[in-house]
């Protein structure tokens, strides 16, 4: 039973390539998505494979590995891990603007779950429901606009509300927890507690659905230095500035080795928290072009 909870934000700094694994439309190579939502979500198996593999890069002790996150398949020790990260979802996304250059875009939808999601692991919020309607916008910067449309993209839609209030919360809390506090993230943290824009399930799940980037890619054969014929493939990748969230659970480690040699929750929490917060993570595939780039902050329940 897990007894120690946190939600693990991750912010993109690159694009990210977590791959589906499987193709069903024009795209080669499609990122991982919810079924019933079509957002982009980062599956909680490939967070905890990156979060292991990478471990000592980030400051971990190479001692504490399967003690933490359960040994090695084939190994003659085996026993559970302490620490479980569940499905990461989507909180916003970047979309082009006329203004500023880009939004981040979120949702009720969204929101909501990102609420649910937070006060079910012991970390309560308590913003303002908001509603909107397709075709309509709720912010918080009025200089994103052009009268009262906004463009994203080659659409516009009408801001019920310039100023919105509920907005600047929402925005304020997210911002506070999901960004680290040093000098470096400053600019983003302001964007996104001044650019952060609500549009209806509907709209932005368009965005979600087709404002990936996708890129290119040619199988060069090896003895000519050319492409290959049908070599041509796509890659889709989530892009970056998007912002997603995940739950990170931490049970007592369970080696068998006898009680006196386990780490309480509390005591594994810690040390996973230690050298995850504000660190620098890769995840997903395509590591050698500088893909899966992600600053994950963690804040406890």
């Amino acid at each position: 039973m897990f007894e120690k909870h946190a939600a693990l934000f991750l912010y993109a700094v690159s694009p990210v390539h977590m791959g589906a694994g499987q193709a069903v439309g024009v795209i080669d190579n499609p990122i991982q998505r919810e079924r019933h939502t079509g957002h982009p979500c980062f599956a909680g198996s490939g967070i905890k494979g990156a979060v292991r593999h990478g471990f000592t890069a980030i400051g971990g002790d190479v001692t504490l590995i399967d003690r933490l996150f359960g040994p090695d398949a084939g190994s003659s020790d085996l026993h559970a891990g302490a620490v479980s990260f569940g499905d990461a979802q989507l909180v916003a996304l970047p979309v082009r603007s006329l203004k500023n250059g880009y939004v981040y875009a979120t949702c009720p939808q969204a929101l909501s779950r990102a609420q649910r999601l937070l006060g079910l692991i012991g970390i309560p919020v308590v913003w303002p429901a908001v509603t909107v309607v397709e075709g309509g916008c709720l912010l918080a910067n009025p200089a994103l606009l052009s009268g009262d449309k906004l463009h994203l993209e080659a659409f516009e839609y009408t801001a019920s509300d310039k100023e919105s209030a509920s907005v600047k919360t929402i925005a304020a809390v997210l911002t506070a927890k999901a960004f680290p506090v040093e000098a470096a993230y400053a600019f983003f943290r302001d964007k996104f507690s001044q650019d952060l824009v609500v549009l209806s399930d509907t709209d932005f799940a368009y965005f979600a659905q087709n404002a990936m980037l996708v890129e290119p890619h040619v199988r060069i054969d090896p003895d000519t230095g050319t492409a290959k014929d049908g070599g041509l493939f796509y890659t889709e990748n989530l892009p970056p500035e998007s912002l997603l969230v995940a739950p990170m659970l931490a049970s007592q480690t369970r080696t068998g080795k006898g009680k006196e040699n386990e780490s309480p929750a509390e005591a594994v929490m810690a040390q996973i928290k230690a050298v995850l917060d504000g660190k620098l993570l890769q995840i997903g595939g395509d590591v050698t072009t500088g893909r899966g780039l992600v600053v994950a902050k963690v804040v406890e329940g």
